[in-house]
C-alpha cells in the first residue's frame, strides 16, 4: 500500500527574489547593498532562473514533480505606483505557460518578502493604504495571469515578515519596535484578506495564505517564561490560524515548517539557543521532525486544505538532506493517516538560492548550482530520492538509510 495517494501533489519551491537575479527596484536590494544592515552579500544575478525557467522546469518536471511554487515579482509588474509593466506580465505568461507545458500545477505567490521601492518608501505595510495598493496589484495579477495560476499564494509568512522586520531587524525595513511588530502582524492579515476578495473578482484560481509556523515551547517551566510563550504563540501562530475564518480566508492553507524553538525573555531575541546535543541545521535551527504532524493538527482547525508548501534543511551534507526527508515525510503521513487533510508537498528548495540575509551560504537546495560554469544545474542524490517518493507515493522509495 502507498503512504500517499495518487493525486498527491509534489514538488518543490523558489522566490523571484531569489533565483531570478537583476531585481534591483525593490527594498530588498537597498537592504542588500546597506552596509549597516545584517545582509550578509547582493542577491546580484540569483541563479539567473529569469532567463532559465524553460530548462529549469523541464529538469524539475523529469524528477518526478507535478507541482512547483514560484513568486512573481511586484516590483518587476508595478515599477512605479500604479503603472504596470505589460511586458513584465508578458514574461511571467510565458513562464507560467511553461510551467503548465512542463506538466506541473502552479502554486503563484504574489508578495514573497520584496516590496516596490515606491511602496516601502511610503511606509510598507505599515502605510494607511497598504492594503488597497496591494489589492489593486493582486487584481492586475489575477487579471492577466489567472487563467494560468490554479493556486493563488497570497503573502509567504506574513508572520515572519513582521517577526524579522519589525522586531528583529534581521529584515526590512530593519525595524526592532515590539509595538510596529503587532501592527505589521494585523495589516498583513487585513492584506491578505483583501487580496483574496481582488483575486476571486478577476479569476477562479484558488487563494491561499502560507504561514511558517515553529513549534514554540518555553525555555523554563516559570510564568515569565509561560507568559512571552504565549505572547509569541499568538503573534507568530494563532493570530493567523485562528482568524482565517469567513469568506474572506481562502480556500486553503499553506504550512511551512521547519524547526523547534525555545521562548525566553531573558534572551534579548525573546529566543534560547537550542539545548545543547539538539541537531542544528546550517542555519542554526533545531531538527524536531514530529513537531511538523503536531502543527499539521494544530492548522486542520481552521478547516481548510492543508498543503506543505515549505519543508527543508540548510545543509552541506545531502545524506542529511535525505533522512531529513524521510523523517519528515514519514510525520507528514502520520498526519494523514490520523485524519489530516494534506494535499500536496513542496520542498524548499528547488535549487541552491539566495538565502535573503543569509547570503548564499545556505544550501536548501534539491539541485546545486554552479556559478562558476554558466550556472550550471547539478541535481543532489536527494532530488533523484525524493523523486523516487514523488512518483511512487511510498517512502521505503527514498532508498536505505
Amino acid at each position: 500500500m502507498n503512504d500517499f495517494p495518487g493525486d498527491f501533489l509534489w514538488g518543490s519551491a523558489t522566490a523571484a527574489h531569489q533565483v531570478e537575479g537583476g531585481n534591483t527596484n525593490n527594498d530588498w536590494w537597498d537592504f542588500e547593498h546597506n552596509p549597516s544592515t545584517a545582509a550578509r552579500e547582493s542577491s546580484g544575478d540569483g541563479i539567473d532562473h529569469y532567463h532559465r525557467y524553460v530548462e529549469d522546469f523541464a529538469l524539475l518536471s523529469s524528477l518526478g514533480h507535478n507541482a512547483h511554487r514560484l513568486s512573481v515579482e511586484w516590483s518587476r509588474i508595478e515599477p512605479a505606483p500604479g503603472e504596470f509593466s505589460r511586458a513584465a506580465l508578458g514574461h511571467y505568461r510565458r513562464v507560467l505557460t511553461a510551467l503548465r507545458d512542463a506538466g506541473m500545477t502552479a502554486f503563484v505567490t504574489l508578495h514573497h518578502f520584496t516590496l516596490p521601492r515606491w511602496f516601502a518608501a511610503r511606509g510598507g505595510w505599515l502605510a494607511p493604504d497598504a492594503a488597497d495598493t496591494f489589492a489593486r496589484y493582486a487584481g492586475r495579477v489575477a487579471a492577466g495571469l489567472g487563467d494560468l495560476m490554479p493556486y493563488v499564494c497570497t503573502i509567504n509568512e506574513p508572520q515572519m515578515i513582521a517577526l524579522h522586520g519589525y522586531l528583529e531587524g534581521y529584515h526590512p525595513p530593519g525595524y526592532t519596535n515590539p509595538v510596529l511588530w503587532r501592527r505589521a502582524g494585523e495589516a498583513l492579515l487585513d492584506a491578505h484578506f483583501g487580496c483574496v476578495r481582488a483575486v476571486r473578482a478577476e479569476a477562479d484560481s484558488r487563494t491561499g495564505l502560507a504561514v511558517q509556523v515553529p513549534l514554540l515551547a518555553p525555555a523554563r517551566d516559570d510564568d515569565a517564561c509561560r507568559g512571552l510563550y504565549e505572547l509569541m504563540q499568538y503573534e507568530i501562530v494563532d493570530r493567523y490560524l485562528d482568524n482565517l475564518t469567513g469568506p474572506d480566508a481562502g480556500d486553503w492553507l499553506g504550512l511551512q515548517y521547519y524547526r523547534k524553538q525555545w521562548v525566553d525573555p531573558a534572551s534579548p531575541t525573546y529566543f534560547a539557543a537550542p539545548p545543547p546535543g539538539t541537531q542544528l541545521t546550517q542555519m542554526g535551527w533545531a531538527v524536531h521532525p514530529d513537531g511538523l504532524r503536531l502543527m499539521l493538527h494544530h492548522a486542520a482547525r481552521t478547516g481548510l486544505p492543508l498543503y506543505v508548501t515549505e519543508n527543508g534543511i540548510a545543509t552541506g551534507d545531502d545524506t542529511e538532506r535525505v533522512e531529513y526527508l524521510r523523517v519528515h515525510l514519514a510525520a507528514l503521513a502520520q498526519a494523514r493517516s490520523e485524519g489530516v487533510d494534506v494535499r500536496g508537498y513542496l520542498h524548499w528548495s528547488a535549487f541552491d538560492n539566495f538565502e535573503w540575509s543569509e547570503g548564499y551560504r545556505p544550501r536548501f537546495g534539491l539541485i546545486a548550482v554552479d556559478h562558476d560554469d554558466d550556472f550550471a544545474r547539478l541535481p543532489k542524490p536527494s532530488a533523484h530520492a525524493f523523486a523516487r517518493v514523488a512518483r511512487t507515493g511510498r517512502l521505503d522509495a527514498l532508498g536505505t538509510p
